[in-house]
């Protein structure tokens, strides 16, 4: 990156009118897959950039700096995301998930602001002020505290390893950095919205090298094993998202969290010879303990999910999730998932889990308009009055009531 840049305000000039740039006309779109340096076009995860000293605790980098102008431009991207109306207020979460991030990170712990970020995708994001963003579609997909724990301690360490800034200094010139603080920005909240294109876009032009994913695994999983928590989780993490990956090969709909931390057969093998070195005695999961944390929130997030229609990766994700947990309100969603599809003997296996969901004490009242549907689909006129009936008693203020009621008139013949 010039130096010139810098010279004229750099970032501070910068972010006072960064949010109004637009693409010229006939601009061709980014190749977020590469970055060019010295006029040579390398893989974004090959690259070496330079190392800097680690972030030390309460440490904020001078306002007229290269660095503290990206805090600057992180700070308005967090007000952004505060009036996004995305963020999940809810007061219980918000303190589970700081006791897990002042466990991994005493030190650390008054300047981290943690975002809960209602999205359906997989993915967690460390700006370099302190600004953590964890979206729904991540706290979906752990299956307990010590997962969470290990994704959050990476994230931990990309911060106090200074990886984006490293990234941002090694950007190569005045346009480079410029589409960097952009992309930075919409990844830290304000262009969160847009679709997932820009999304994949976005955390790509972050990924770190391979040296910068190895040393944010290690810091990591120190931070994990340090506070108590079971480090063979790690790699169960990765895998899980990796099944639910080649459950739908062909889909362009990838984790976005692949775009910026590739997985690979070595790092999950590492994490495992990791673990395996470790003394697990009396090493906590806090299965319960993230439950609790998750599930008043869950079902919401499960109806996010299936908006998706990405239908193949969320059964590999319900069938993990109901593993550990049988409950009725997972049945229902798989249930949901068979509905959807329609091919072979979805219908089938749809009214097989709606079922074994109705022995269950939380199943959800949508399940006899579900079943209602399926009855309609398969011929059974009696069965799916009966099932529709059931759900309006139920729920007489839902908001398709008056749809339903003439369903069942229809199916009654009046």
């Amino acid at each position: 990156m010039s130096r010139s840049f810098a010279v004229r305000g750099g970032l501070v000039a910068v972010s006072a009118c960064l949010f109004a740039v637009e693409p010229s006309a006939g601009e061709p779109e980014a190749d977020w897959q590469s970055y060019r340096s010295n006029d040579e076009t390398r893989n974004v995860h090959d690259y070496k950039p330079e190392p800097l000293p680690d972030l030390k605790p309460g440490d904020r980098p001078p306002a007229d700096s290269l660095e503290g102008g990206l805090w600057m431009v992180m700070d308005r991207a967090e007000e952004e995301l505060r009036a996004s109306g995305r963020v999940i207020s809810d007061l219980a979460l918000d303190a589970y998930l700081r006791r897990i991030v002042c466990r991994l990170a005493p030190d650390y712990c008054d300047e981290l602001r943690i975002y809960v970020v209602r999205t359906p995708h997989f993915n967690a994001t460390m700006a370099p002020n302190g600004v953590m963003q964890v979206w729904t579609g991540l706290l979906l997909r752990c299956q307990n505290e010590a997962q969470l724990a290990y994704i959050l301690g990476h994230e931990i360490a990309h911060y106090r390893r200074r990886h984006s800034v490293q990234n941002w200094r090694n950007a190569s010139n005045t346009a480079d950095a410029l589409a960097f603080v952009q992309l930075f920005t919409s990844a830290a909240g304000v262009g969160f919205v847009g679709s997932l294109a820009q999304l994949a876009g976005a955390s790509a032009i972050f990924a770190y090298s391979r040296d910068q994913e190895r040393e944010a695994d290690e810091l990591g999983l120190r931070m994990v094993i340090e506070a108590g928590y079971d480090p063979r989780e790690a790699a169960k993490s990765w895998r899980g998202l990796m099944r639910e990956r080649d459950a739908d090969p062909d889909s362009e709909d990838k984790p976005i969290f692949f775009a910026s931390h590739p997985p690979t057969a070595e790092r999950v093998e590492t994490l495992e010879a990791k673990a395996a070195e470790t003394d697990v005695t009396d090493r906590e999961i806090g299965a319960e303990r993230f439950a609790d944390a998750v599930r008043p929130l869950r079902s919401a997030w499960l109806r996010d999910e299936l908006k998706r229609r990405r239908l193949e990766q969320s059964e590999v994700l319900l069938r993990r999730l109901a593993e550990a947990d049988a409950s009725g309100e997972l049945r229902f969603f798989q249930g949901e998932i068979h509905r959807l599809r329609r091919t072979d003997d979805d219908n089938k296996r749809a009214i097989d889990l709606y079922q074994q969901a109705l022995d269950g004490s939380d199943a959800p009242a949508e399940i006899h308009r579900s079943l209602g549907f399926v009855y309609w689909d398969t011929g059974d006129d009696d069965k799916a009055a009966r099932s529709f009936g059931n759900f309006l008693s139920l729920r007489p203020d839902a908001g398709d009531a008056a749809m339903i009621q003439s369903y069942i008139d229809k199916l009654d013949g009046n």
